[in-house]
């Protein structure tokens, strides 16, 4: 079953490769979620997990420059939640691959979570910037 599942109304910026490249995380992040729940082995785990934060430091990289670009006024604010999150992420897959860390539920839940506030919150309101 899905973790989140990505809909115009609640995620939607209106800026093309943002929702896009949403669209491909959601669906990174619920594979994840269905190996670690599923009982699957650590490996796969291990590799999606991998797969997963590199997909959205990529994200988050493309993000950034569209916003220098247009200069958009609240990169700082915006830049620091995915310093935040990429630190988060970047600790537990540090302590997943020593084997002192799991990809839980509650793992699911906090970065589900972190998008439900994140997307609706920070991305949407760049979208009249971006697409100017």
């Amino acid at each position: 079953m899905a973790l989140i599942t990505w809909t115009a109304d609640q995620y939607g910026t209106n800026v093309g490769f943002a929702d896009e490249e949403h669209q491909i995380l959601f669906d990174k992040l619920n594979k994840l979620y269905d190996l670690a729940v599923g009982g699957a082995e650590r490996a796969a785990i291990g590799t999606q997990l991998d797969d997963l934060i590199a997909y959205v430091v990529g994200h988050f990289d493309h993000e950034e420059k569209e916003m220098m670009v247009k200069s958009y006024s609240a990169y700082d604010a915006h830049k620091a939640e995915h310093v935040a999150l990429v630190g988060i992420c970047g600790g537990l897959q540090t302590k997943f691959h020593a084997g002192e860390a799991e990809v839980t539920e509650e793992v699911g839940q906090l970065v589900k979570g972190w998008l439900d506030h994140h997307i609706p919150t920070f991305d949407k309101a760049y979208a009249e910037a971006l697409n100017s």
